[in-house]
């Protein structure tokens, strides 16, 4: 099996309706500082290629650029970081969403039941807690909108320090269009983490799609 790099697996989703962060990919550190300038604000940068799965881990991931500058060298220090086993790579440029509440999303396969949907509390939260609800595929927008009801800390998808409650609707939305996208020939898993709410809404801020070699 295979790995879409994150920029690939987030334009996959997208095209089944899952709201992604906007992203720009960059040859080069001044490519990168055009990139940032266009989307605009903080920007996250990072590593991509499809064998760069878990790239916060490996310290190739830069956060909150805010100046071109920071952009340039924070751009030269990953591209002088990739390797020559690690394939083919380029420099993601992406926005910063923010947000106080991170879930985690996705299509696993079960070895005694097959493709399940699932979705789950997220970031530090994923690991101190580790709640999590599935429904084996298909699936329907009614599954997903009992996935979110059985969630065991529904006071989080309420209003929380000044942001509104989850929209309901665009979260089951995104859930449907993750079980779509599993559906893709050759696609063997999901990851969404995070799924960060902003303004009660979510947005896929990463996410990894595994694919068949065949």
């Amino acid at each position: 099996m295979g790995v879409l790099s994150e920029f690939e697996s987030k334009r996959l989703l997208a095209s089944h309706g899952v709201v992604v962060s906007r992203d720009r990919l960059a040859q080069s550190a001044d490519e990168a500082v055009v990139a940032a300038t266009e989307i605009g604000g903080p920007v996250a940068l990072k590593l991509c290629g499809p064998s760069l799965a878990h790239k916060s881990e490996r310290g190739l991931v830069r956060l909150g650029l805010d100046r071109p500058d920071a952009v340039r060298d924070a751009a030269k220090d990953l591209l002088a970081a990739a390797t020559t086993d690690g394939g083919e790579v380029a420099l993601l440029v992406s926005e910063m969403v923010a947000g106080h509440r991170e879930l985690i999303a996705g299509v696993v396969l079960t070895e005694q039941f097959g493709a399940a949907l699932m979705l789950g509390l997220g970031g530090v939260l994923a690991e101190a807690i580790g709640e999590a609800v599935f429904r084996l595929l298909p699936t329907s927008q009614a599954d997903c909108q009992d996935m979110i009801d059985d969630l065991a800390i529904p006071a989080l998808l309420g209003p929380l320090r000044g942001e509104p409650a989850v929209d309901r609707d665009a979260l089951a939305a995104t859930l449907l269009g993750l079980a779509e996208a599993a559906g893709g020939e050759g696609i063997q898993a999901i990851d969404v983490n995070p799924l960060v709410i902003r303004d009660g809404q979510p947005v896929a801020v990463d996410a990894l799609v595994v694919v068949s070699s065949s």
